[in-house]
């Protein structure tokens, strides 16, 4: 086949761009759903019809060519054109039908999919939710490729071409050992966590980028420790064993407490918290349909709703 009739498939594009956005080939068939090989061939194909090499590849590191840069903003416009098209056939601009590819972060997804998932089933009957979980930079890099269609995360996300529709409000609250000096406290300041073994997620997650915001805001100084975690869980665990104290959204605590030896204590007014929203491409075409899913989380999120009419 020559270049001239040579016409690229939808998932030879999406291959490309994933691969140009994660520099990964693995991490990149992960995120688009398929299996390396599969990925792999998608781009071999598309460079062979094409005759331009778009990635370099080695055994160290992924690089995308000079042609490969030039031809990448194409690639994504295209792609967004296609989602747009489809979805306006399946008229999903006012109602979301079929496949879609949901990101929510970690301390989000525990508690908001078990309610979230049996009301798109009943609500929604013609919607293929697909869920990643993954820390916010991951899943903004995934909304702004195509390998997402939306994301469930903290707001602001403050990136340019998104649009973001805050769902709910909460507080943080922090879990501390059974029978600590702090247990049933209604009054705390955020003075209160300085000096305290302030347990924390790794580094990327927003809620731990959020209590350190907190804690530089009025000038505490938590004792640092080596104990870090990747999921909530096991930073409450810690807690439990008496490593320390943490904070944890509102919406986690019922969940987490069933744990046992915890117990928590409350800010006073104004109380820190956080905004949880869904964030989409402005380019979509599916403002409605999202819309309408964010009133799906606002019916059956486990703290107070914002009005997301």
């Amino acid at each position: 086949m020559s270049d001239q009739t040579y016409h690229p498939s939808l998932s030879q594009l999406r291959a490309f761009v994933a691969v140009a956005e994660y520099r990964h080939f693995g991490t990149a068939a992960a995120r688009s759903g398929v299996s390396q090989p599969t990925l792999s061939q998608a781009l071999a194909a598309l460079e062979a019809g094409l005759r331009v090499r778009l990635i370099e590849r080695s055994t160290r590191r992924v690089l995308v060519t000079a042609d490969g840069q030039r031809l990448l903003p194409q690639a994504k416009n295209i792609l967004e054109a296609a989602d747009s098209f489809v979805a306006s056939a399946a008229g999903t601009g006012t109602r979301l039908t079929g496949p879609l590819r949901v990101g929510l972060i970690p301390t989000v997804a525990p508690y908001v999919l078990p309610g979230l998932l049996p009301a798109v089933r009943d609500a929604l009957p013609g919607l293929q939710p697909q869920i990643v979980e993954d820390q916010t930079a991951r899943l903004l890099d995934a909304l702004r490729s195509g390998a997402l269609d939306v994301a469930v995360m903290a707001l602001p996300a403050g990136a340019p071409g998104l649009v973001e529709i805050p769902v709910y409000d909460e507080s943080f609250v922090m879990v501390v050992p059974a029978g600590h000096q702090l247990a049933g406290r209604v009054d705390l300041t955020p003075n209160a966590l300085d000096s305290l073994p302030l347990l924390l997620l790794d580094d990327g997650h927003c809620l731990r980028d959020q209590t350190l915001d907190l804690c530089r805001s009025v000038d505490a100084h938590p004792l640092a420790g080596d104990t870090r975690a990747t999921s909530l869980a096991t930073v409450v665990q810690c807690v439990a064993g008496g490593l320390g104290v943490t904070l944890v959204p509102e919406s986690a605590v019922v969940v987490e407490l069933r744990r046992g030896d915890l117990d928590t204590a409350h800010f006073a007014a104004p109380v820190p918290g956080r905004t949880i929203g869904v964030v989409f491409r402005s380019s979509s075409g599916r403002a409605e349909g999202f819309r309408q899913f964010a009133d799906l989380i606002a019916s059956v999120s486990p703290v107070a709703a914002i009005d997301v009419g």
